[in-house]
């Protein structure tokens, strides 16, 4: 595709070292995946790092145009002010070392413009940021804009840093990213046999979130898995090894005749992605498994409440979104109605719709070929 010209755009030839920047939750970083691909593919000979919190690390492991990620570890400042001080003094002197020509900052946080200032990068490009004062946009050589009154997926916002500075996307890069290692691969192909699991032969379903306003309650998964079960599929039930996932797992498991395949706390994000690449299908709510499902070409029924399906939802795979058409509110954003941690657009989100979704994706994708 020929780019359109960019008045101030950056010649990818002069970039020999880029930092992308993405300090968010797991999902956000696996999203931010195909910044790392197109800026490879405009700089083929440049170096491109990653900076994300340590937890998120996992989503980026593999990546074929990714040089070194960089970690901020959240845990030190829990240890004293000494060991977060010796933690930031490493990381800005491997930030430093790497003379970084460009800076794309993914998201507000004000370490993006820190790091500008502090590694004496060229050219930086953020978000424009209204309410950040001068500061912040004297920090960055380039500012891209966030859709005021429209809806755009987040994958395309993320690769909006890159248009700005005339970097233009093409559509074969713009596929998430996530490589499970040898290791996962053969922990999950070791689980599937022990439990006699054929892969492309049963249904993921990942029924939590750390989010539990974003969670469909425990009875209706359970009403689902018992249609599923009686139909003929495995199921295997998967969710973090957290205190509020566990007691969903646990009432799911209490309301249900299905035989499961409990996998629940047992998985390594790499195993669970890899777990999610030999299934037929994955059944969840808005959350980092999901779009872990998109990243592995896996077919997805999400069901969405507070949360926007139209920035948030599933990416270039087949799939279907449930979501409430009696709630005009939604997506309201809000942590629950009235910030009770409980959506009455997902609650009242009748089982029916889900597991006809499902039958109809299940027919939609029967021969289709998988990435």
């Amino acid at each position: 595709m020929l780019a359109p010209a960019v008045a101030d755009a950056i010649d990818p030839s002069r970039i020999r070292r880029a930092l992308v920047i993405k300090l968010r939750h797991h999902g956000d970083v696996l999203l931010a995946s195909p910044v790392f691909s197109v800026l490879k593919r405009a700089a083929p000979l440049a170096e491109i790092d990653a900076l994300i919190y340590r937890e998120t690390a996992p989503m980026l492991a593999g990546h074929p145009a990714i040089d070194l990620v960089h970690t901020i570890d959240r845990s030190l400042k829990h240890r004293g002010i000494a060991a977060q001080a010796g933690g930031e003094w490493r990381l800005l002197r491997m930030l430093r070392s790497r003379r970084y020509d460009l800076i794309v900052h993914l998201t507000e946080h004000p370490r993006g413009a820190w790091l500008k200032h502090l590694c004496g990068v060229r050219y930086a490009v953020a978000r424009e940021r209204a309410d950040a004062g001068n500061w912040w946009s004297a920090s960055f050589t380039h500012r891209y804009l966030l859709p005021r009154a429209t809806l755009r997926h987040t994958v395309e916002t993320n690769l909006d840093a890159l248009r700005r500075i005339g970097i233009w996307p093409e559509d074969d890069d713009k596929a998430l990213v996530l490589r499970p290692d040898a290791q996962a691969q053969a922990r999950v192909a070791s689980l599937l046999a022990a439990h006699g699991l054929a892969r492309r032969g049963f249904l993921v379903v990942h029924p939590g979130s750390r989010w539990l306003f974003k969670c469909w309650p425990a009875t209706s998964t359970a009403a689902l898995l018992d249609r599923l079960s009686s139909g003929g599929w495995s199921l295997v039930l998967t969710g973090a090894p957290e205190a509020g996932e566990a007691a969903l797992i646990s009432a799911i498991k209490s309301a249900t005749r299905a035989p499961l395949v409990d996998l629940s706390g047992q998985l390594s994000l790499a195993e669970l992605g890899a777990l999610i690449g030999a299934a037929r299908m994955f059944i969840g709510v808005d959350s980092a498994p999901m779009h872990m499902a998109s990243a592995m070409g896996t077919p997805v029924i999400a069901l969405f409440g507070p949360s926007g399906d139209a920035e948030w939802g599933p990416w270039r795979v087949p799939h279907r979104v449930i979501a409430s058409t009696v709630h005009p509110c939604r997506p309201c954003g809000n942590n629950g109605c009235g910030g009770s941690n409980h959506s009455d657009c997902l609650i009242t989100l009748p089982e029916a719709r889900v597991s006809a979704a499902v039958a109809e994706l299940l027919a939609a994708t029967a021969d289709s070929p998988r990435r």
